[in-house]
């Protein structure tokens, strides 16, 4: 039985870690550093850390952070944020980040994913895409620059765009799910994992085990990720760093059937 791969996603902004609402409305968590220790003890399957502010400021990434978060890491690491050159993305190698996502520059300089996929595998490269609906009709497009620039691609276009140019799994999160604790959008990941045949790993909105569960049996294997209800407990989302037992996880990811092949 094929299982999928159950991974945390930790957004970075000024050095702090934070979870967001639709791309916004930022929550302050705690110290990054403390989450992957506490996340190494719950034998995580990966860590997805997504620095906002690297982006949303136009910056280079916090490599001194990084090289910390990965000297304590004992587990996968993918690490996206303020990515726009091949220089950027050996130096994040180089300091043990096995896969790099890259996001805005996906859009705005394509051809980097064909260079770093020829040059460290398509298999650390990952293509990451914002969904989010727009307009009168709702139309689906993929955004950048944290949510604020339209790249009137739609997620199925730009997923084949990317994987054509080299890169081995694509992120597909929903901003409009984002934080909600509403559930993922499906609508999205089956209009991606019908078409493609790449790994995609869905992101936005996970209310709880119990839908990621969901997720896993009627569209995997694939991989899941959530932030929230990894950090947060209860109504009033008090901070507290968990991650499913073991037996949870497995009957979580099971993937028994996939409904849409």
């Amino acid at each position: 039985m094929l299982r999928s791969r159950l991974s945390v996603c930790l957004l970075i902004n000024d050095g702090a870690l934070v979870k967001s609402t639709m791309f916004k409305n930022y929550k302050y968590v705690g110290d990054p550093l403390n989450a992957v220790r506490i996340f190494n003890e719950l034998n995580v399957d990966e860590i997805i850390v997504l620095d906002i502010g690297a982006t949303k400021n136009n910056k280079e990434p916090d490599f001194d952070l990084i090289s910390n978060i990965s000297s304590q890491c004992r587990m996968p690491l993918c690490y996206g944020g303020g990515i726009k050159d091949i220089n950027t993305i050996m130096k994040l190698i180089s300091l043990g980040i096995e896969k790099v996502a890259i996001g805005s520059s996906s859009f705005i300089s394509p051809n980097l994913i064909r260079e770093a996929s020829d040059i460290i595998g398509s298999q650390s490269v990952v293509a990451v895409l914002d969904v989010a609906r727009t307009g009168f009709t709702k139309r689906l497009t993929c955004k950048y620059l944290n949510g604020k620039k339209d790249s009137r691609k739609d997620p199925l276009e730009a997923a084949q765009l990317f994987t054509s140019l080299g890169a081995g799994e694509i992120l597909l999160q929903s901003i409009d799910n984002d934080g909600t604790l509403n559930g993922y959008d499906k609508s999205i990941i089956e209009i991606v994992k019908k078409q493609l045949n790449y790994p995609v790993t869905v992101l936005g909105g996970a209310s709880s085990y119990e839908n990621i569960k969901e997720i896993s049996e009627t569209y995997g294997p694939l991989g899941v990720s959530a932030g929230s209800i990894f950090v947060f407990e209860g109504i009033h989302r008090a901070v507290l760093i968990n991650y499913p037992s073991k037996k949870e996880k497995i009957l979580m990811t099971n993937s028994f059937n996939s409904k849409i092949k």
